[in-house]
């Protein structure tokens, strides 16, 4: 059994405040897209859960989401009167890069309570996978549907919208550049801007029709990421120069998507940024 694993881009980001928690409040629009990694899982009847990958990675298979995830899942099962034996050898196909505001762990640890919920035979309900995974990730929850949505809060309160789908004929060109961003380095120097600026694009919002914008789509993370990484900043602007229509870094970083009027402007672009690039794909949106 299989679950595709969907990865996310920002088309909006503010930082708003800092909470006495020590987390930040923010102000953004989650987008899947279609380019992820793949979960697959056999049964086992005895508990035990084990973990492979395609590839060898560098972290402990213990600090993996999919990992920590399917305990949690069995937890929330037993809690709840399940007394089977709930086992499974799961196995990722890492394709998505690390530590490029992609979404990507999020997105694998969301597509395995997906798979977990029908190799169990759970039939839990989408809000309460959501539920468990927002335990694990603040992407967690929204990964869990996918599609488009409002996010506030620490990524966690979620607002579902109509799905957008890129305009006829364009593509969307992802480029990760040969850096990452330590999620400390994004926050730290971010301006806070209050609540202003999000309620105000809220307000105006109308779909793809000012989505894709160049004046709305906004990145507070590249305020403080550009100067510390400038690869990230050089990767934006060749996405400007070899003719996107808009660009924007994801997240805290380092990926950054742009929006391309046709597949051979964006092979073209793609070929030029390949020497800065440690991962690339040409897409489009995704949603059920």
């Amino acid at each position: 059994m299989q679950e595709y694993a969907p990865s996310k881009i920002n088309l909006f980001l503010d930082v708003i405040r800092k909470r006495e928690d020590g987390y930040h409040d923010l102000g953004t629009v989650f987008q899947t897209v279609d380019a992820g990694d793949t979960v697959s899982a056999e049964l086992r009847d005895d508990g035990v859960v084990t973990l492979e990958y395609n590839e060898p990675q560098d972290y402990p298979k213990e600090s993996d989401l999919v990992y920590k995830v399917a305990f949690a899942l069995k937890k929330y099962a037993a809690d709840h009167g399940d007394t089977r034996a709930l086992g499974a050898d799961l196995f990722l196909d890492k394709v998505m890069p690390l530590g490029a505001g992609l979404g990507g762990g999020s997105a694998d640890a969301a597509a395995t309570l997906r798979l977990l919920n029908r190799l169990w035979d759970l039939k839990l309900d989408p809000q309460v996978l959501e539920s468990i995974g927002a335990t694990l990730g603040a992407d967690v929850p929204f990964l869990v549907r996918g599609g488009t949505a409002f996010a506030e809060g620490i990524g966690d309160r979620l607002t579902f919208v109509a799905p957008l789908d890129l305009p006829a004929g364009n593509v969307l060109l992802i480029a990760t550049p040969l850096d990452a961003v330590p999620t400390k380095d994004a926050y730290a120097g971010v301006p806070k801007s209050g609540p202003d600026r999000w309620e105000q694009y809220k307000a105006r919002w109308n779909g793809a029709a000012s989505v894709f914008a160049t004046e709305s789509l906004f990145n507070a993370f590249e305020i403080s990421v550009f100067p510390k990484h400038p690869l990230v900043a050089q990767m934006k602007a060749k996405f400007l120069e070899l003719g996107a229509k808009c660009a924007l870094m994801s997240g805290s970083g380092a990926s950054v998507f742009g929006i391309f009027e046709s597949r051979t402007d964006a092979e073209a672009a793609a070929l030029a940024m390949h020497p800065i690039s440690r991962y690339q794909t040409i897409t489009k949106f995704w949603h059920r």
